[in-house]
């Protein structure tokens, strides 16, 4: 049975094991034993705590967005500037640990590592800065959802710049190309769906004694024919693409076959309180970062999705999905 489930809940590499406990000793000058546990339960509870935590956005709305809530508040803080504090601190700490690495320096940019590390500091100059610096307004936030989400990001930004700095033998050609496209695609999606949005409230900031509210609009455009929110799923291309080029593992399981061989609640349940280094190894922080992001912004979309139909009533395009065109 342990060999069996080697793909899914079993076994990590020697050789990865240095290389992490190498990287962490160099970070924090802490003993390699002990940065190792904390790498592992760090991508191990990041995983099961988001997932548990997600499901509770289904029945409460995050006070963010078309979610603010009504009354002013002293926990309400600006929208602007608490998304672009928030979001900085995802590269902040990706590029410590990715400099703190066990190499001379960060990996070369024309490898792989490199041109990865690139891609990712590319999609947060965006998301932090020129994306949030181009809105002309964004309603307030409550002060829990900066906090919320600058927690999110330390966790998934240390454990990202971590895996990106270790050495690592290189992904097959085919993957991380692709994988790249795939990236490229999504980031490319991402933004002009952004800037459709961004464009609704620059026309309704033009008008003169615009009402509170009133630069929520039905967005068309794109892949706005299909869903509520293209955005979303252009991000989660983006990021599957990222996982695909930065370590393959996973999808080569999927797709020979193995990742579930010998699967079952008895390996589960191993797995789940077993050594956090035997937690899901084929999961490592790329995945962990896709199947997080799926699992807090999907309970997003249907809430959003739901609110647009309750808003524009028989003026919303009845055939829109939430965020999978034709499925979900």
């Amino acid at each position: 049975m342990a060999g069996r489930c080697c793909f899914l809940f079993g076994c990590h590499g020697k050789q990865a094991s240095s290389t992490f406990s190498s990287l962490l000793l160099a970070m924090f000058g802490l003993s390699a034993v002990s940065l190792r546990l904390l790498f592992d339960d760090a991508r191990k509870w990041f995983l099961i705590s988001t997932l548990a935590i997600s499901p509770v956005q289904l029945v409460f709305d995050a006070p963010f967005g078309r979610f603010t809530p009504s009354q002013d508040s002293i926990f309400l803080v600006d929208g602007i500037k608490s998304w672009i504090v928030m979001e900085l601190v995802s590269p902040t700490f990706f590029l410590y640990a990715l400099f703190r690495g066990p190499s001379a320096g960060p990996p070369a940019l024309t490898s792989q590592h490199g041109i990865l590390a690139l891609a990712f500091l590319l999609h947060y100059l965006n998301r932090a800065l020129i994306s949030p610096l181009r809105t002309p307004s964004r309603s307030k936030a409550h002060i829990s959802v900066p906090l919320a989400a600058a927690a999110f990001n330390t966790l998934n930004g240390s454990l990202m710049g971590s895996f990106i700095a270790a050495p690592a033998a290189p992904a097959p050609r085919v993957y991380f190309v692709a994988g790249l496209a795939l990236w490229a695609f999504g980031f490319a999606g991402n933004v002009a769906h952004d800037e459709i949005l961004a464009n609704i409230r620059r026309r309704a900031r033009a008008k003169p004694k615009t009402a509170p509210g009133e630069h929520y609009a039905i967005p068309h455009g794109l892949l706005f024919r299909f869903v509520s929110f293209p955005n979303y799923l252009c991000e989660w291309i983006e990021w599957l693409g990222f996982a695909l080029a930065a370590d393959p593992r996973l999808a080569q399981a999927l797709l020979g076959g193995t990742l579930f061989s010998g699967a079952s609640r008895e390996a589960a349940v191993t797995a789940l309180r077993g050594p956090a280094a035997a937690f899901l190894p084929l999961v490592s922080p790329p995945w962990v970062f896709l199947i997080a992001e799926i699992a807090i912004m999907f309970q997003r979309a249907y809430r959003g999705h739901r609110w647009y139909q309750s808003k524009f009533g028989d003026n919303y395009p009845k055939e829109r999905r939430i965020v999978v065109p034709f499925v979900l």
